[in-house]
């Protein structure tokens, strides 16, 4: 991979970052995490992310435990304080000491404001975290401070002069060009010299998957051979002003395409024609998604064990590849709720607590959307399917499905 340079720092950079949020830690599973995150960086990946929040802590262990035997001097390492839940200044040094420790590492590399719009980092700035970052980097605990953005587009350029930040974490991909950041946003941070980070590029996997058949015909038409995962990426790698793209690989597949990408993929080599296919594809796909989630899985846990993330994947999968009823109901069924284990998380669960509502990343009234969920899949006489599922699952369910169809 051919390395980008931080203007601010002369930091080098592989394009493609290892974002380990999505990291299995279960079982046998946790020694294939770890063995990827090796195999990445045996193949040129030096920027490892992570947060304090990641699987209640245990993430930051999994990358210490993969970064022994020297692994740690061939990257940088990213993390984040939970700054969006950080109500007074005494409370920062003891989150900071804390990651260190569970690192196992005398400092940070990058270090990240979490989950951070304009009126946090205004609450922020009045307890004194600019001073608390000044402070960390003087003690040589962190190396770089940045913030990661959730906030509006018109507020991006305020958060960055506040402080004199050495990078930023953004959510870009060529779906939500618009909506979460602009280019007008990442040329000011790049004016700025900072490093700019970008998260989400495939949108939770949805711009990898399987696409509505226009979209994937528009796409085999310019190149038959490109996977939907490949013409995500290189939008974003195309772009000059990114330093690093952070995925959240989570096989090995994933992971040997993503660096293929990356080492393939130059600022600017995009043609003029591959980026008119991608903006069509982007306007097909608006006609058909209903909740724009990113499935970053920041609502969760749900109090009432609503599962958010993927009652709003199943409703979209619905309307974005024209499923029918049966088939999707059925899905969603199996899938949320409990049919298969009776152990139920769908959306008919929700309590309208709205714990989740400040937290979702991308602004959306999670309630409100529950509700549309739960009308489109819970049927009458859902939740008695629920109770009994395990002992008689679908072909029960069948039967009430083709039973409302006739009403």
């Amino acid at each position: 991979m051919e390395n980008r340079v931080i203007e601010k720092n002369g930091d080098s950079i592989s394009p493609l970052g290892f974002g380990a949020m999505r990291l299995s830690l279960n079982g046998r599973e946790y020694g294939e995490s770890r063995r990827l995150l090796r195999i990445g960086i045996n193949n040129g990946i030096n920027f490892i992310d992570t947060a304090y929040v990641y699987s209640n802590g245990n993430n930051e262990k999994l990358i210490a435990d993969a970064l022994k035997d020297g692994y740690r001097e061939k990257v940088k390492i990213s993390t984040k304080i939970p700054a969006f839940n950080i109500k007074r200044r005494e409370e920062m040094e003891p989150y900071l000491n804390k990651q260190l420790k569970t690192l196992g590492m005398d400092y940070i590399d990058y270090y990240f404001l979490h989950n951070v719009n304009l009126k946090i980092m205004e609450r922020l700035s009045d307890i004194g975290v600019f001073e608390f970052l000044d402070k960390a980097k003087k003690e040589g605990k962190i190396r770089n401070a940045g913030f990661s953005y959730h906030g509006e587009i018109k507020d991006f350029k305020k958060v960055v002069d506040m402080y004199d930040w050495d990078m930023c974490l953004i959510q870009f991909n060529y779906y939500d060009d618009g909506i979460q950041m602009d280019m007008d946003c990442i040329e000011y941070a790049h004016s700025k010299k900072m490093g700019i980070f970008v998260m989400e590029p495939l949108k939770g996997g949805i711009l990898a998957g399987d696409m509505p058949e226009k979209v994937e015909k528009e796409f085999r038409k310019v190149n038959p051979k490109k996977t939907n995962a490949e013409w995500a990426l290189s939008w974003v790698l195309n772009h000059p002003e990114i330093t690093c793209v952070l995925s959240g690989m989570t096989d090995i597949e994933q992971l040997r395409e993503n660096i293929r990408i990356a080492k393939e993929v130059k600022p600017n080599s995009l043609s003029d024609e591959e980026l008119k296919t991608i903006k069509h594809a982007r306007n097909m796909m608006k006609k058909s998604l209903k909740i724009n989630c990113a499935t970053c899985g920041y609502c969760m846990p749900c109090p009432e064990g609503v599962n958010i993330p993927k009652c709003f994947d199943l409703y979209n999968e619905k309307f974005l590849f024209n499923k029918k009823d049966l088939k999707a109901r059925t899905q969603y069924l199996t899938q949320l709720g409990g049919a298969l284990d009776g152990n139920s998380q769908n959306a008919g669960k929700c309590s309208q607590c709205n714990k989740c509502v400040r937290l979702c990343t991308q602004h959306l009234n999670i309630p409100e959307e529950l509700k549309k969920v739960k009308s489109e899949f819970e049927y009458p006489g859902f939740n008695i399917v629920n109770g009994i599922g395990k002992y008689v699952v679908l072909p029960v369910a069948n039967r009430i499905f083709d039973m409302r169809n006739k009403l």
